[in-house]
């Protein structure tokens, strides 16, 4: 373990990221979007650092980048190590880039130290686990777990253009897509290390955390319709005003969820129509997202809000209106591989410390296909989606090595 631990270079790591990082459309912090110049910019680049950690590398029908190391038995089935590479819009430079730059790290110590795992490992870069260009998460890993459907090639980015025509610009043939699933059969598991995105293991004092579970989403959109009208003449006790309904319901979306720890709820998106200054809101149109580790709690929750909102409408004589945009159910971690990930903190002196992620991660979309395990390391004041996310080396160097001893632990058995 130790020959391996000094194989692990976090000055390394540091530079891939940083290299990353400038694989960027111009403006604040980072924004690479699936299928854009910016992100074959990216891949290019992780390919070359997958080859040089001694892995073949390909792309599958949906443009995942996989690098392959075989292990004693080419036979066996493969551990899976992967994030994503695409991010938000003025996005940091860990968010994803952070989990497959480790898995390339902990190949690479592998093959520095002359170990041989008895399964293979690959490492996989996953594209569009964000879905900020067409809104639709977990393309690549859905992709892989044989999940993704034909309908969701025909998504549109705010240009019109779909993921089949951008998949095409990029010379990957969508009418392909389905080749990209997985047989379970020959899957062992898979990992992955992301930062925490939360604040939860700063306040612990602790570098690294066990991810228990995922929770579930639920994302809908919502149109409240009154009467536009205008402001200076209208008395406001004769006032269908949109926005005021809509106020009044984000409160009661803050207040419902405080019910329930388990729950969180969020109306991260509002336009208001037609958005003049002298005129009374007359339509507004937003999101609202809830989570929670419980199916049950998220759904309860969600019927609660809905009821709230069109009572709340009733009373001001507004309409209110709903679209699903994706309900996704909680995912456990597997039992083992949370297990093994502990059994590896305790021997490094830390404490089996379990986290739910209320974040969604690709690992969600390959528990339809293999068991899971994830490992959290801790990023500055729980910042992340945001130019000022930070992790530093020694949390890096840290989570890379609780990695590569989990991946020691799982090759050594068979399933």
């Amino acid at each position: 373990m130790e020959a391996l631990q000094k194989c692990i270079h976090a000055e390394r790591m540091i530079g891939r990221i940083e290299a990353l990082a400038q694989c960027s459309q111009p403006g604040r912090g980072v924004t690479r979007l699936s299928f854009t110049e910016q992100s074959e910019q990216a891949i290019l680049l992780v390919a070359g650092w997958m080859e040089e950690a001694g892995m073949k590398v390909r792309r599958d029908a949906v443009n995942n980048l996989i690098g392959r190391y075989e292990g004693m038995d080419p036979d066996a089935p493969v551990l899976l190590i992967g994030s994503h590479l695409d991010s938000v819009a003025e996005a940091g430079k860990y968010d994803g880039i952070l989990g497959v730059i480790a898995g390339i790290e902990v190949v690479h110590a592998i093959k520095e130290s002359g170990t041989i795992t008895k399964n293979p490992i690959e490492v996989i870069a996953f594209c569009d686990e964000e879905g900020t260009r067409f809104h639709t998460t977990f393309l690549g890993s859905r992709a892989i777990a044989g999940t993704l459907r034909e309908p969701d090639l025909e998504a549109q980015d705010h240009e019109g253009i779909t993921v089949a025509q951008a998949m095409r610009a990029v010379g990957s043939d969508p009418e392909q897509y389905r080749r990209a699933a997985r047989d379970p059969q020959t899957i062992l598991g898979y990992l992955e290390l992301h930062i925490e995105q939360g604040p939860v293991l700063e306040e612990m004092g602790q570098s690294c955390g066990v991810v228990a579970g995922i929770a579930g989403q639920s994302r809908y959109e919502f149109r409240v319709e009154g009467q536009a009208g205008h402001a200076g003449t209208v008395p406001v006790r004769f006032r269908r005003d949109a926005l005021a309904g809509a106020a009044e319901m984000i409160q009661a979306v803050e207040r419902i969820a405080l019910k329930n720890e388990s729950v969180v709820a969020t109306v991260g998106k509002l336009a208001v129509l037609p958005g003049a200054s002298n005129v009374i809101p007359g339509v507004v149109e937003g999101t609202l997202d809830v989570r929670s580790l419980q199916d049950d709690v998220k759904q309860s929750t969600l019927l609660e809000l809905i009821e709230e909102f069109r009572q709340i409408a009733q009373r001001r004589s507004l309409a209110c209106h709903f679209r699903r945009v994706m309900d996704s159910p909680a995912v456990a971690c597997s039992e083992p591989f949370v297990l093994a990930i502990e059994t590896v903190m305790e021997e490094r002196g830390m404490k089996p410390l379990r986290l739910v992620s209320g974040a969604g991660h690709d690992a969600m979309a390959v528990a339809a296909i293999t068991d899971i395990g994830m490992i959290f390391v801790r990023c500055r004041e729980g910042v992340s989606h945001h130019p000022d996310e930070y992790a530093s080396p020694e949390d890096i160097m840290e989570g890379t090595t609780v990695l590569m001893n989990a991946v020691l632990r799982l090759t050594t058995y068979s399933r």
